[in-house]
C-alpha cells in the first residue's frame, strides 16, 4: 500500500483530476465524522477530561509536518525564561511502547519517541509520553506538582483531553491554497477550524503572509503571528563539540538523508544554505535509520529529529544541522497574561 499512500500525497501537492473525482466524495464523509466527533464532545455525550493544571495544545490541521516541533521547543524555552514552570505531554508517536513514561537523561528514542525526546534534550522541561494526553499530564503532574502549565504537543484532535488555549501551526507556504479533507487532500479537519482556535503560527512565514492570510479571512482569533527557522553550525553525531560551516563540505560528496513528516524541507534548506547534494533518500516519518539505508558518501547530513534515534559510535562522517524556531510576537507573552499565569519568584505576591 506504500505506492498508493505515495499516489495520494502527490495528489494533494498536484491535484490530479481523476483522483479529486473518486476521493471527493470520501472526503465529504470524512468531513461530516470530523464534525459530529466534535459536536459529540462539544455536547458532552463523548466524555471530555480536565486535569488539574491549565493545558495549552499546540497543534495542527494537516497530515504530516509542519514544523510544530521546532515551535514547541522555542515556546518551552520563552516560557522557561518567563519563570514559568512548564512541562510538555505527548503521545511519541514512532515509540515502541504504550507505558507511560516521564523522560529522563537515560531515555531512549524507543522508549519515548523522538521528538519528545529531542525536545527534553533540548528544554529539559519535564515531558511525559503515554497512550493518551490526559495519563501523561496526570503522570506529569504527580511527578511534578508545582508545574503551572502543560503544553500538549500535537492532539489538537484529542477532545477527550480539555484544553484552555488551542494554537493552530498552519504552514504559510499553504496560505491561499485550495485544499481539501482527508484522503482528497491533507487537512484533518476544514479551512474554518482555525476561526475556533485562539491563535495561529503561520510556520515559516512573515508579514507578508500574515496580510495575505488576513485579506482571505483566515485571521478571526485572539493571536497570530508567524514563526522563522534559524540554523547554527554542523556538528559531528559522533563528537558534538567539532563543529563545521558550509564551506568545509566544499567540493565533498554529500548526501542527505531524513524520516521526518517533509522531509524535502530539510533537504531544500541544505540546498539553500549553500550544500550542493548528490542525493536525497527521504524515508517514513519517525522511521529508524537502519544500516542498510546508509549510503556511501563523503558527508552525510541528518536532521536532528533523526539523531535523538542514533546510538553512538557510527560513521564519522555524519553530521547534523541544528535549528531553531522564532515566534513574533511574543507568544509566550499572550500565553501568561491569557491564563493570568505568576513567575514562580512572585507568585506569592500574585495569589
Amino acid at each position: 500500500m506504500g505506492w498508493l499512500a505515495s499516489l495520494i500525497q502527490r495528489h494533494w501537492q498536484h491535484p490530479h483530476i481523476g483522483l479529486t473525482i473518486l476521493l471527493w466524495p470520501l472526503a465529504r464523509i470524512f468531513q461530516i465524522i470530523a464534525m459530529l466527533r466534535r459536536w459529540l464532545y462539544r455536547v458532552g455525550l463523548l466524555s471530555s477530561k480536565r486535569l488539574s493544571c491549565p493545558v495549552v495544545v499546540i497543534g495542527n490541521i494537516h497530515v504530516g509536518g509542519v514544523g510544530k516541533t521546532p515551535l514547541v521547543a522555542a515556546l518551552v524555552q520563552a516560557l522557561q525564561q518567563r519563570q514559568i514552570k512548564v512541562g510538555v505531554i505527548s503521545r511519541g508517536y514512532g515509540r515502541s511502547s504504550n507505558d507511560t513514561i516521564i523522560i529522563n537523561a537515560c531515555t531512549t528514542a524507543s522508549e519515548a519517541g523522538d521528538e519528545p525526546l529531542m525536545l527534553f534534550q533540548q528544554t529539559q522541561a519535564p515531558i511525559a509520553v503515554a497512550s493518551t494526553r490526559e495519563a501523561a499530564g496526570k503522570a506529569l503532574l504527580q511527578a511534578h506538582p508545582n508545574l503551572q502549565l502543560l503544553l500538549s504537543d500535537d492532539g489538537l484532535q484529542h477532545y477527550a483531553l480539555k484544553r484552555d488555549l488551542e494554537i493552530v501551526v498552519f504552514p504559510a507556504a499553504d496560505i491561499g491554497r485550495n485544499m481539501d479533507l482527508l484522503p482528497n487532500g491533507s487537512l484533518r479537519e476544514p479551512l474554518g477550524r482555525l476561526h475556533l482556535a485562539d491563535g495561529i503560527i503561520f510556520s515559516q512565514g512573515d508579514a507578508i503572509a500574515m496580510q495575505q492570510a488576513q485579506q482571505l479571512g483566515m485571521l478571526k482569533t485572539q493571536w497570530c503571528g508567524y514563526s522563522r527557522l534559524n540554523y547554527a553550525d554542523f556538528y559531528c553525531l559522533n563528537q558534538p563539540q567539532q563543529t563545521a560551516q558550509v564551506t568545509d563540505f566544499a567540493g565533498k560528496n554529500c548526501v542527505a538523508i531524513a524520516a521526518i513528516g517533509r522531509p524535502e524541507r530539510f533537504f531544500q534548506a541544505l540546498q539553500t544554505l549553500g550544500i550542493e547534494l548528490k542525493q536525497t533518500i527521504a524515508l517514513n516519518d519517525h522511521a529508524v535509520i537502519k544500516s542498510a539505508d546508509w549510503p556511501q558518501a563523503d558527508v552525510i547530513f541528518i536532521t536532528e529529529k533523526d539523531a535523538v534515534k542514533l546510538a553512538a559510535p557510527l560513521q564519522h562522517n555524519i553530521w547534523v544541522l541544528p535549528l531553531s524556531a522564532q515566534i513574533c510576537p511574543d507568544l509566550a507573552e499572550f500565553i501568561q497574561t491569557r491564563l493570568q499565569l505568576c513567575a514562580t519568584d512572585t507568585l506569592k505576591t500574585c495569589s
